[in-house]
């Protein structure tokens, strides 16, 4: 069994039972106590569980365990577009951020920049996701902007009239979207309107448009259109990406990068 895999089937036995012992973990997953440490040790490092004597605990804020534990789909995929997505963000650019995992680890490989470690601001980050706000408001160089709005628990994003009377009163250099499904003739799409509408509203606010999605969501339509694939200047996905596919978003204008 793959670490990853390990990391989501211990995440899924204590958001099920809210505790494990190490012994009971080893055997449910056919491991060795110390590799179940070990696991332990680390998932605490990145505040996913707490540590106890013998054991783990479901990490006392809640939103964190849920939204963590869908990372582990495509971890390393989106950790490589994370990265990719960071570079191409300048210093002290204003940049907007949707909500999703994706976009989160883009948030994650900004806070890391070493260019970005100082300045008034380093960067303006704009969002309309709890976690990213909360991950990024430890950063002082990182002016953070919230939206408002309604907190949907599935994604952690602000929604409604009151994050739109705040996106509409601003102007970005570049939105980030994370998208669920992203199609050259169908354009970029969420499962939620609610979301879509924000999201779209933080896309006609930038200057330019990235989306971060890796290769499972090329080619897919979902049930809200956030925009046309023609209003998005650049697709960053992982290298698993169908040739023909990332061929088609060039046709329609596009720069693509896959990494």
């Amino acid at each position: 069994m793959s670490r990853d895999a390990r990391w989501k089937a211990l995440l899924e036995l204590l958001v099920e039972r809210g505790r494990l012992d190490v012994e009971e973990a080893a055997a449910e997953l056919a491991v060795s106590s110390a590799t179940i440490r070990r696991d332990f040790d680390q998932l605490a490092e990145q505040q996913m569980l707490v540590r106890t004597r013998g054991g783990a605990v479901v990490h006392g804020v809640s939103y964190e365990l849920p939204l963590r534990y869908k990372t582990a789909r495509h971890a390393s995929e989106k950790q490589r577009v994370a990265k990719a997505v960071a570079d191409l963000i300048a210093p002290g650019e204003a940049v907007g951020l949707t909500g999703g995992t994706t976009t989160t680890e883009v948030a994650r490989a900004l806070a890391v920049r070493s260019d970005l470690t100082s300045g008034s601001p380093a960067l303006t980050v704009v969002t309309n996701a709890l976690n990213i706000a909360n991950e990024l408001a430890v950063r002082p160089q990182f002016k953070i902007v919230v939206t408002g709005g309604v907190a949907r628990p599935q994604s952690y994003e602000l929604i409604g009239p009151l994050a739109d009377g705040v996106l509409g009163q601003i102007t970005i250099d570049v939105a980030v979207l994370g998208v669920v499904a992203f199609d050259s003739a169908h354009g970029a799409a969420a499962h939620d309107e609610a979301e879509a509408a924000i999201n779209r509203l933080l896309c006609e606010r930038a200057e330019r448009v990235i989306v971060a999605a890796d290769s499972s969501k090329l080619g897919r339509r979902a049930f809200a259109r956030i925009c046309a694939a023609d209003a998005v200047d650049t697709l960053v996905t992982d290298a698993a990406a169908d040739p023909e596919t990332l061929r088609r978003f060039e046709e329609a204008g596009l720069r693509v990068i896959a990494v």
